[in-house]
């Protein structure tokens, strides 16, 4: 256990650069705060004790401002960046060294007790504000951008963004700690900006022909 924290403390120094020390980030990082509540509250869960693991959860969330369920799994490495709001639901599985940060929704789309909540491969970011719906698979090593509404499952290197999401031609390796989530290419923008283009094409080839034809009248009216 005391392995545990001492990683993730070494794994929120690494991330955040605001933190400048292990005894801050013990302290006052509500994030880890939550995450190991949340081991707690789901071995509990894992044992058959259901309400004492909602309760402990519940007064985790009352502190924090995180709430997850404890029937939720959580690898290695997880860190939850500033935090509050964040939502995680009871199906939700993810994997180790993610990123989260602010305001995200890991949320479910059924009534059923089924797998109803996403799963997140290792080494996926996060973007503030993003939500995830329904019983979704994004692959390993994804980014996805602030404010994203994702519903649809996503292989891995997947750069993610829109409402609703969709995936960007940007792929392969990125740099997990320069992350810039709130500024990630957006295929739709690209593609109003394409058709922007074309426009002025089309509008300046008007603009040629409609010349070529004022000065052919003006020709033909000379000659006569």
């Amino acid at each position: 256990m005391i392995s545990r924290i001492v990683e993730d403390i070494r794994t929120a120094l690494d991330r955040d650069p605001a933190a400048r020390n292990a005894l801050e980030v013990l302290l006052t990082y509500q994030g880890l705060h939550a995450i190991w509540s949340h081991r707690i509250s789901h071995a509990l869960w894992e044992s058959g004790f259901h309400l004492p693991a909602r309760l402990l959860s519940h007064f985790s969330r009352f502190v924090t401002g995180i709430e997850i369920h404890p029937g939720a799994t959580i690898g290695r490495r997880f860190f939850i960046d500033h935090g509050g709001g964040v939502v995680i639901g009871e199906t939700a599985d993810i994997g180790d060294d993610v990123l989260l940060f602010q305001g995200c929704t890991l949320g479910g789309t059924s009534n059923k007790p089924v797998k109803r909540h996403p799963t997140i491969e290792d080494n996926v970011v996060i973007g503030a504000g993003a939500i995830l719906l329904g019983p979704i698979t994004i692959g390993a090593h994804s980014k996805i951008g602030a404010g994203s509404v994702v519903l649809d499952d996503y292989p891995e290197h997947s750069t993610i963004v829109g409402i609703p999401a969709t995936s960007s031609d940007e792929s392969g390796p990125f740099d997990l700690e320069a992350l810039e989530h709130g500024d990630l290419p957006d295929p739709l923008h690209r593609e109003f900006e394409e058709l922007n283009d074309e426009v002025d094409r089309l509008r300046n080839r008007i603009d040629e022909l409609e010349s070529h034809l004022e000065t052919d009248g003006d020709d033909g009216d000379s000659s006569t």
